[in-house]
């Protein structure tokens, strides 16, 4: 059991100070009856806590999968700029949240979200190799060549990628697969650059064998499970 002030303030990103005047002002509910009393304690883990008519998501650290949406950047503060943090749901906000890895302003799709640091350095550390997989839009079609060089290891003025996979969607190679284990700076973009391929629109479909979920849209996000984490790792 823990008191109710707390489970606000962990589970919302506020303080606690915040999280008493919530439940003063009744906007707190344990099981769906109105609690008023700050030191009053619940289950976290069984009890349904809402704060303003929000289910709240209480646990040690948080798992989100975000849709990106273009002119967001990733990253937990940005100045005048929006961030993946500023786009989260009320519901979703707590203390020391930031994106997994980072996708270029302009790029779209599957952000991981999360205040498990442990977690985070594991699937962005190089030795562990985890596969990102993303759709390209493309300015002209890819050959032969860009799949070789793809596959071998393409070199980038300050250093060599490591082997990438790349496909055509349905035939059509103005619009490539590409999965890549590295996450240099703008790295898909200038990888087709060197063979004079422009890339008009990118978006990332996958971490590891986890698919972005097809019924976020732009901005929306959704709690990653355990066993979802697992196909991360893996």
């Amino acid at each position: 059991m823990e008191r109710i002030d707390k489970i606000i303030s962990v589970a919302s990103g506020v303080s606690r100070a915040d999280a008493r005047a919530l439940i003063k002002k009744g906007l707190v509910s344990v099981n769906g009856a109105v609690v008023k009393d700050i030191g009053f304690k619940a289950d976290e883990k069984n009890d349904i806590i809402c704060s303003r008519g929000e289910k709240l998501c209480y646990s040690k650290f948080v798992y989100i999968m975000m849709n990106k949406p273009k002119g967001v950047i990733s990253a937990s503060e940005g100045g005048s700029e929006k961030t993946v943090v500023d786009i989260l749901p009320d519901s979703m906000k707590r203390k020391n949240l930031f994106p997994a890895g980072r996708l270029d302003k302009d790029t779209t799709g599957f952000v991981l979200i999360t205040d498990d640091g442990n977690f985070a350095h594991k699937i962005l550390s190089p030795k562990n190799h985890i596969p990102k997989t993303y759709i390209a839009e493309l300015d002209k079609p890819f050959d032969d060549n860009v799949v070789s060089a793809f596959e071998q290891g393409v070199e980038l003025k300050d250093d060599l990628c490591m082997p990438a996979e790349i496909s055509a969607v349905d035939g059509d190679y103005t619009k490539a697969v590409v999965i890549i284990k590295q996450g240099m700076y703008h790295q898909i973009k200038r990888m087709f650059k060197k063979f004079g391929i422009t890339v008009l629109e990118l978006k990332r479909i996958k971490m590891g064998r986890l698919e972005l979920d097809e019924v976020l849209q732009p901005g929306e996000c959704r709690y990653i499970t355990t066993d979802e984490l697992g196909l991360i790792k893996s």
